[in-house]
């Protein structure tokens, strides 16, 4: 198995990767704090004198379009990337009871001070998405607004860039060999080096640049939380047979 489409929109749109917003009909783009609640819909932190909060002003009544494009920033040099996602709906300040509330939702996905200044300095703007689409390798996928609602963000994203680096820097040979007795006399002869880590299985690459090969590891089963991580790991690290499919 493999992320959907709308499970990899949900987990670039997060909240933990850098974002821009893009206003309809106004200038931009901007950069933007944000998080996304359980169901998907954004929250973006904005400061009262900025660029971004003029750009947001409703002008007689309209709604304000806006569109949030995140780019995956991959964990290591040489990893493949999860693509581009692009999210878009009608962008409405909150007030009072929602304000509140929506300070505690955004304070448990990505705590900040600034979120004390909210209604004086910083204003939270929450918006439903209406659209979603994934680029990846120069194709644009539609992703329906209620798969993406009932998708998750992948659990392992915010620990992936240390899970590789730890894989790296104590467990390298146990990969290489377990690589190696997969693929038998096709296997590399040079080290396996692991580049990206999800709640599916594991991505290695390997063989000299340019004709570098990538090969997914599957899990047996999907890991729900980063503490699950240790017993997936277990057939790769202990010389024990897993399911294999190549990217």
């Amino acid at each position: 198995m493999r992320p959907s489409p709308a499970e990899l929109v949900r987990t670039l749109v997060a909240g933990r990767l850098p974002a821009l917003a893009h206003v309809a009909h106004r200038p931009g783009p901007h950069h933007v704090r944000h998080i996304t609640d359980p169901d998907g819909q954004l929250l973006m932190l904005v400061p009262v004198v900025s660029d971004l909060s003029v750009a947001l002003e409703p002008v007689a009544g309209d709604d304000v379009a806006v569109v949030l494009d995140v780019l995956d920033l991959p964990p290591v040099a040489g990893a493949p990337s999860l693509g581009r996602a692009w999210v878009s709906g009608w962008a409405t300040r909150l007030r009072d009871d929602a304000q509140r509330q929506a300070t505690l939702d955004f304070a448990d996905a990505a705590p900040t001070g600034d979120l004390l200044d909210v209604g004086t300095r910083f204003r939270l703007y929450r918006f439903e998405v209406a659209e979603a689409r994934l680029e990846r390798a120069d194709t644009v996928l539609r992703v329906d607004p209620e798969e993406y609602a009932a998708a998750e963000p992948d659990p392992l994203h915010p620990v992936e860039a240390q899970v590789l680096a730890d894989l790296a820097d104590h467990h390298g040979a146990e990969v290489t060999g377990y690589v190696r007795r997969q693929l038998g006399h096709a296997a590399p002869a040079g080290p396996v080096r692991p580049v990206r880590v999800d709640r599916y299985g594991l991505v290695v690459a390997y063989g000299p640049v340019p004709e570098r090969h990538q090969l997914r590891l599957a899990f047996p089963h999907p890991v729900d939380h980063p503490g699950e991580l240790a017993r997936a790991l277990h057939p790769v690290l202990c010389r024990a047979r897993a399911t294999r499919t190549p990217d």
